[in-house]
């Protein structure tokens, strides 16, 4: 029996060791095959980063370097600036409708006692939204109407037309701004450069979705709003400020391929020519391409 005990212990103790072994060999067989799937997954998000990097390039590189082949879809209808030349007109009629210029001082004692200590700048900010957003969808590769040399002559274009219309309007009309501050006042130039980038998100990605042109104008509105809240602009400074940012953006969308075509164009012997703006190190210029 004591004999028997003993064996049984000693059957044990080698099973034991047995056990021990398999465990040691079991844990170092994990170990290695946990260090084989992190050096995978590490290649393989390595990969995943280079194929990001690589789409990122050549999306930016087809943005800026394919030649511009898309004016033709430019071509507006007159009838689409009927609107924001209303808002313009209501805008205008301030000036000699008292009950229009009655409403702006509703609104404004409104305002005085909701919030009369309402103080923000973040419109300052909500105008460059969706013009951030064409270019940076364009970026991540949603392309909209056009590429990147025509998409930013027509901002350019919209900018100029509007920056010389309301800086003019603001000397001659010589209205006070609600605050006291001064007297250029109508039109809001804030407000028109937000609707300017509203439209602007709108011609280039309406045809894609309409939320890109109801994400466009709910920056342009907010905008709008922050002006009078903070008492820098009456309602209808903000509303004819609507007007000519939208006006200016759909004129330059309509006479936009008028100028283009007159830069760009083919000769009576068939020859192309091209007359393109560049950046290159940091300077400006222009560069003309002509075929032999």
């Amino acid at each position: 029996m004591y004999y028997y005990a003993n064996v049984n212990c000693i059957a044990k103790g080698v099973n034991n060791s047995n056990l021990l072994l398999l465990n040691k060999k079991y844990y170092l067989l994990k170990n290695i095959i946990f260090a084989i799937f992190c050096v995978i997954t590490l290649n393989v998000n390595a990969q995943v980063v280079d194929t990001a990097k690589k789409k990122l390039g050549d999306t930016i590189k087809k943005d800026l370097l394919t030649a511009p082949d898309t004016v033709k879809k430019l071509h507006g209808h007159p009838w689409s600036l009927v609107p924001p030349a209303g808002l313009i007109a209501y805008g205008a009629s301030s000036f000699f409708i008292h009950p229009v210029r009655n409403l702006d001082y509703y609104i404004h004692g409104r305002i005085e006692r909701s919030a009369p200590t309402f103080n923000s700048k973040a419109e300052n900010y909500f105008l460059f939204g969706p013009i951030v957003m064409v270019y940076g969808l364009n970026l991540v590769g949603i392309e909209g109407k056009n590429r990147f040399i025509d998409r930013t002559a027509l901002l350019g274009l919209s900018g100029g037309i509007l920056g010389i219309t309301e800086l003019g309007l603001k000397h001659v009309t010589h209205r006070l701004r609600p605050n006291g501050a001064d007297y250029y006042s109508f039109p809001s130039g804030h407000t028109g450069a937000a609707f300017l980038g509203a439209e602007f998100l709108a011609q280039e990605y309406s045809e894609k979705s309409p939320v890109y042109t109801v994400i466009g104008y709910g920056f342009a509105v907010t905008t709008g709003i922050f002006r009078m809240y903070n008492r820098d602009h009456w309602f209808s400074d903000v509303v004819a400020g609507a007007g000519f940012g939208i006006l200016s953006t759909k004129a330059a969308y309509l006479i936009y391929p008028y100028i283009r075509n007159t830069l760009t164009h083919t000769d009576k012997k068939g020859r192309k020519a091209m007359l393109m703006p560049t950046y290159q190190d940091g300077a400006p210029g222009m560069s003309f391409a002509m075929q032999l």
